[in-house]
C-alpha cells in the first residue's frame, strides 16, 4: 500500500487542476430535505463517498444559487443505489441573470438494478452564460413508494 499525507493546499490545487468549481464557496444551497448523516456537503467534496440523502421519500429539489452569475461548461452528476430496484428520474434546469422562468437542460430516467446496475454517471457539456441558479429535481422512484433520493456527487465547471 502506498500512502501520502496531503495538506489543504494540495487538495485545492488538485480540484483546480480538474477545473471543478468550489460550490461550497460560490453558492447558497436550498434543499427540500436532508438526512443529518448525509448532508449536501458530502456530495460537493471530492473523494467523500457518502454523498447526500433526503430525510424522507418522494420528489426532492436541490437548488444552487450562485453569489454572482457564472458561466457553466460542464455538469457532472453521480447517483448510486446499492439496495433497491427502481427507476429514478431527475431534471436539471437553470436561470440566467434577468430571466424569470427556468430553462430545462435535461430530464432523464435511469433504472437501478442492484447488484448489476448500481451507478448512474451523467456528464453534460453545456454552454450556459450568466447562470444565477441551477436546480436539480430528483424523483427517486417513479413507481412511488418511500425510497429516499440520493446524490453521490455533483461537479460543475
Amino acid at each position: 500500500m502506498r500512502k501520502q499525507i496531503i495538506n489543504k493546499e494540495s487538495q485545492d490545487a488538485s480540484q483546480a487542476d480538474q477545473g471543478w468549481l468550489d460550490l461550497q464557496q460560490l453558492t447558497q444551497v436550498e434543499l427540500t430535505s436532508e438526512d443529518a448523516d448525509h448532508p449536501i456537503e458530502a456530495a460537493l467534496v471530492s473523494n467523500n463517498g457518502s454523498g447526500w440523502r433526503a430525510a424522507q421519500g418522494g420528489e426532492q429539489t436541490i437548488r444552487f444559487s450562485f453569489d454572482t452569475p457564472i458561466q457553466l461548461s460542464r455538469i457532472r452528476l453521480v447517483f448510486n443505489e446499492e439496495h433497491h430496484v427502481r427507476t429514478q428520474e431527475f431534471a436539471l434546469q437553470w436561470l440566467s441573470e434577468g430571466m424569470q422562468h427556468y430553462q430545462q437542460l435535461v430530464r432523464q430516467q435511469y433504472n437501478f438494478s442492484p447488484p448489476t446496475s448500481m451507478q448512474e454517471v451523467e456528464d453534460y457539456r453545456v454552454n450556459l452564460d450568466r447562470v444565477t441558479v441551477l436546480e436539480l429535481r430528483i424523483v427517486p422512484d417513479i413507481g412511488g413508494g418511500e425510497t429516499r433520493a440520493t446524490l453521490t456527487k455533483i461537479q460543475l465547471s
